[in-house]
């Protein structure tokens, strides 16, 4: 809207004739007398006759300013001489049927002066190679949190049980518990990101050959390698780049660098990882020794719910009647303990407490004392002696019944509450005696949907040991390192192996069998003799 326009439609004081002179008085932009005049009689301001005069309407000017810009970002500005063509181009398609002329050789200029948002520039040619949206990530290597990973291993043992908290009987002065103890070590090696996700792991069993029966449990994915101790080697962690961490980072990186974090190790330097890595854009970043606790976000938040979580489904396998956990239950108890513990939010948490994504380095420090700086003591307050106190007098509590925990106290109860006549000295007894029922009912239902769910955990952990038992503990391969689908695959050709040697040995039993010449002769002489 026009100053004139704005100053005709402004409220004057109630006690201000409106009249032009009043309005031009109190407008706060400086118009004319006349000019308001003029305005209100019908005459249009100059610009409004001049955009009526415009080659293009505003809102097709402020369409084409706009795909000028878009096409400047994209890296293919367009050319001053062009402007023009693109001009008649839109201006044809408003009216096909009227006979437009394109634009004049000055009509850039004018549209860029009505445009401030545009700005005439002159462009030198150069080798798309050296353009600025191709040398962006070169200059600047923009490290996102989906390209930083942080990879760790960790050693778990089979079956090894921690202290943990128990209810018992008051008289049960026993500090410990029955426990099917093996110190087998399995190594997992895992990976987790700074933007939340984890990779599929690789699992080291302490073994010379895969066996058939460890993998029972679907783990798509999943990785399995062997060593004699148990443990990551240098050759482990090669295939552990090109099989786990290579495959499903490579596409999400795209070509941004990605950067590994990772704890001193000896192994994870070699001279093969390193080459790998540099064919590979993979900066490898090392931690400082002693420090992977407080600047290693697996160790920090990661592993030890991870832990937790399995010793958990131990419990639950012991209560299910396993005594001992085996090699064949590893899978079946470390794949829903991985699910349960590494969540997104325990893995940002560590890469937050570590101050590596986000980089924030007093994260760390302000929980770690300098080395100059004096730790103040603190006086340990001394417990003051309690004297005197007799023993407070102990009320008889009025007897009242015991709720039932048989199906004949339940039946007493029911009888006495039949036989106990309601009025209103007994009123109050009564209402004991329908309480204790009311228990004994709550106690029945909750022992009942207790018992339904320990019965259908034994039932799921029965269809998994069947699956376990049918499964015969068989050589699949003797590579050090097979995935979860080569397994598979070997299990598959195993069982085909098996079949057709059955078939084998049937075709083999039904074949009808030749008489020997010794029979023939036997047989001739027994002839002649009849």
């Amino acid at each position: 809207m026009d100053p004139a326009s704005q100053a005709l439609a402004q409220t004057l004081p109630p006690n201000v004739r409106r009249t032009y002179a009043a309005l031009a008085a109190h407008s706060d932009v400086r118009v004319s007398r006349t000019t308001l005049w003029y305005r209100a009689k019908g005459r249009p301001s100059r610009r409004t006759k001049a955009q009526g005069q415009q080659y293009l309407t505003p809102l097709e000017e402020k369409g084409f300013a706009q795909h000028l810009i878009r096409a400047a970002n994209f890296g293919l500005p367009w050319r001053i001489k062009d402007i023009p063509s693109l001009a008649f181009s839109i201006a044809r398609r408003r009216s096909p049927a009227k006979a437009i002329k394109p634009p004049n050789k000055n009509w850039p200029q004018a549209f860029a002066k009505r445009h401030p948002e545009l700005a005439r520039r002159k462009h030198r040619a150069m080798d798309w190679n050296r353009h600025d949206k191709n040398i962006y990530d070169k200059a600047t290597p923009e490290i996102l949190p989906q390209n930083v990973y942080n990879m760790d291993e960790t050693g778990i043992m089979l079956s090894m049980l921690s202290s943990v908290k128990v209810l018992v009987g008051r008289d049960d002065l026993r500090d410990y518990r029955g426990a099917g103890v093996k110190r087998t070590m399995v190594t997992a090696i895992e990976c987790v990101s700074a933007s939340g996700e984890c990779l599929n792991p690789m699992i080291i069993w302490p073994a010379s050959t895969h066996r058939s029966n460890w993998t029972t449990y679907p783990t798509p994915g999943w990785v399995y390698a062997h060593s004699e101790s148990g443990y990551n080697d240098s050759y482990l962690s090669l295939e552990w780049m090109k099989r786990v961490f290579d495959p499903q980072t490579k596409a999400r990186a795209g070509k941004k660098p990605r950067v590994l974090i990772c704890d001193g190790f000896g192994t994870h330097e070699t001279l093969e990882i390193l080459e790998f890595c540099f064919e590979n854009n993979i900066v490898l970043c090392r931690l400082p020794s002693h420090t992977s606790h407080k600047l290693q976000p697996c160790d920090v938040a990661v592993f030890g719910p991870l832990k937790a979580a399995y010793r958990d489904m131990i419990e639950r396998l012991y209560r299910s009647g396993v005594t001992v956990v085996n090699k064949e239950h590893f899978t079946t108890l470390y794949s829903p303990a991985r699910e349960q513990a590494m969540t997104k939010k325990n893995i940002l948490a560590g890469w937050a407490k570590t101050g590596l994504f986000p980089f924030n380095p007093e994260r760390v420090l302000r929980d770690i004392v300098p080395p100059d700086t004096e730790v103040p003591t603190v006086a340990l307050p001394i417990r003051a002696a309690c004297e005197g106190g007799g023993l407070n007098p102990q009320c008889e509590a009025a007897q009242t019944p015991v709720t039932p925990v048989t199906s004949e106290a339940l039946t007493s109860l029911l009888t006495l509450i039949k036989q106990d006549p309601y009025d209103e000295q007994s009123a109050r007894r009564h209402q004991k005696l329908v309480q204790k029922l009311a228990n004994a009912a709550q106690i029945s239902f909750t022992q009942q949907a207790l018992d339904q769910d320990h019965i259908r955990f034994l039932s799921k952990m029965n269809d998994e040991a069947k699956t376990r038992r049918k499964t015969k503990s068989e050589i699949l391969g003797k590579a050090r390192v097979m995935s979860y689908e080569d397994i598979e695959a070997a299990r598959a050709k195993r069982a085909k192996q098996t079949v057709d040697k059955k078939a084998k040995g049937k075709r083999k039993r039904r074949q009808p069998q030749k008489p020997t010449q010794e029979a023939e002769g036997s047989a001739d002489k027994g002839g002649r003799k009849r």
